[in-house]
């Protein structure tokens, strides 16, 4: 399976439109981490996965998302409600409550991807406004390609190229 993971556009719905046009018939299922600042009837996330950031004024967009994809029950959340700027470990106690074995989540604009007690923590960074180490990439968003013994990551930047010094495998 390949799941695109996307966060934090801030109200750039033309860089969604340009991802999702691309990669839409190339991935099973696609997940936003908040803050796009857009409408939850936005007919964009119509086969989208989203939850609400801390920017998302007004919308009723859920705050934590559990789905199953393929084999695998995915936990989602934007990461402000379980304070993800100070670490993982309520994030991590949420994950566990859940059964997820991938969780995604935003917030911070900054990438990360750690496997961590059979659990894939992945953060695809900002599209729109990346910070930390990789913000010179301009804005990132990750794909997963899982695997019955294997999970990959990707990343990519805003011109959909991958950005191949940060992929990564983790052993299931």
């Amino acid at each position: 399976m390949k799941i695109l993971v996307i966060s934090d556009n801030h109200g750039d719905q033309a860089i969604l439109e340009k991802v999702f046009t691309h990669f839409h018939d190339t991935v099973d299922a696609i997940f936003h981490c908040g803050d796009s600042e857009m409408a939850v009837t936005n007919p964009l996330f119509d086969d989208v996965q989203v939850v609400k950031g801390n920017n998302d004024y007004g919308t009723t967009f859920a705050d934590d998302v559990s789905v199953q994809v393929g084999t695998d029950q995915v936990f989602m959340t934007h990461g402000d409600l379980y304070g993800v700027n100070m670490g993982l470990t309520h994030l991590s106690l949420k994950a566990q409550e859940m059964g997820a074995t991938l969780v995604f989540y935003g917030h911070t604009h900054q990438l990360a991807a750690e496997f961590v007690q059979g659990r894939l923590y992945l953060n695809p960074g900002s599209i729109s406004l990346p910070r930390g180490e990789f913000a010179n990439l301009g804005g990132t968003f990750a794909i997963v390609t899982t695997m019955a013994d294997q999970l990959q990551v990707d990343f990519y930047d805003r011109q959909l190229k991958r950005v191949s010094s940060l992929h990564q495998v983790f052993s299931r």
